[in-house]
């Protein structure tokens, strides 16, 4: 079954400071285009990842989020009691050089005061958190992204089902278009010999039968959409035939199209029928769809 590029998928892991989400998104894209998009993920496992990512989703833009949501516990920072110590020493010599008796004093509001505008000072509560990802945690990380990476999969080949289902119908649609085009060729040919036949008398001109009909062939050879036929029923076959039997045909799938095209567009230079001119309209429309839709299959 084909896979869509386009996915979404999300898992979590329990850490000992709190909940880590990871979540992944893939959309179309030539290439494995793939991005970190966090700042949690440690620098050596960044590449491992990248190459995971890489090998199981193959091709598309691609890329990794997380987030953390930490504990109660893990979320105070840590106060550094040696430099509040010395912060509160200075500050109590200062205010006793100035003849400031801010300590020791029995006023628990004053001493509030004092310990809350200590506790700004730099460096008396740390900024830095403790990494949240670490070598005794990895195992879990990795778990997760894993998980993450099979609900994209599982996104994907759902999403593939629609495609399969929308340019496969497309593509019958064109050979069903295509069978209206041969239903006309015989009013085709007819048209062109009456309207040569037409003009010659506009001229006054009678030329032999025998010759005439020589020129007539001649000139319907040049309009014989026979092997554009041809080659278009079996593009379109062939392109069934990879949508089926090829676990990852996008790109074929695009050269395909482009044979498709070709062979609709030299139908439309030699119809010289105005039905005919409509039906390659359709088909240049409906062809157009599918070259949209089968831009996003794996």
């Amino acid at each position: 079954m084909i896979q869509s590029m386009t996915g979404y998928g999300r898992a979590e892991a329990a850490l000992p400071g709190g909940k880590l989400l990871v979540e992944i998104r893939s959309l179309n894209g030539k290439n494995a285009d793939i991005g970190i998009k966090t700042a949690l993920m440690p620098k050596d496992k960044e590449l491992e990842v990248r190459q995971r990512l890489a090998s199981r989703l193959q091709r598309g833009t691609i890329d990794l989020f997380m987030t953390f949501e930490a504990n109660a516990a893990s979320s105070a920072r840590p106060v550094n009691g040696e430099v509040l110590k010395a912060y509160l020493g200075q500050v109590t010599d200062a205010a006793r050089e100035a003849g400031l008796a801010i300590y020791p004093t029995s006023d628990a509001n004053a001493a509030s005061i004092i310990l809350n505008a200590v506790l700004r000072f730099p460096d008396v509560v740390s900024s830095k958190s403790a990494d949240v990802i670490d070598e005794d945690n990895w195992p879990l990380v990795s778990d997760a992204i894993d998980n993450a990476i099979e609900a994209v999969l599982a996104y994907r080949l759902q999403e593939g089902e629609v495609l399969h289902r929308d340019v496969s119908a497309g593509i019958n649609g064109i050979l069903s278009i295509y069978d209206e085009v041969e239903s006309m060729e015989g009013e085709r040919i007819e048209g062109v010999k009456a309207r040569l036949s037409s003009a010659l008398e506009t001229l006054g001109q009678k030329p032999d039968p025998q010759r005439f009909e020589q020129e007539l062939i001649y000139y319907l050879e040049k309009l014989d959409i026979n092997e554009e036929r041809v080659r278009l029923r079996q593009n379109c076959r062939y392109f069934l035939d990879t949508l089926e039997n090829d676990p990852a045909p996008g790109k074929k799938l695009g050269f395909i199209i482009q044979e498709i095209g070709r062979e609709i567009n030299t139908t439309g230079s030699k119809a010289n029928h105005a039905g005919i001119q409509r039906a390659v309209v359709r088909m240049k429309d409906a062809l157009e769809k599918v070259r949209e839709q089968s831009m996003n299959i794996l």
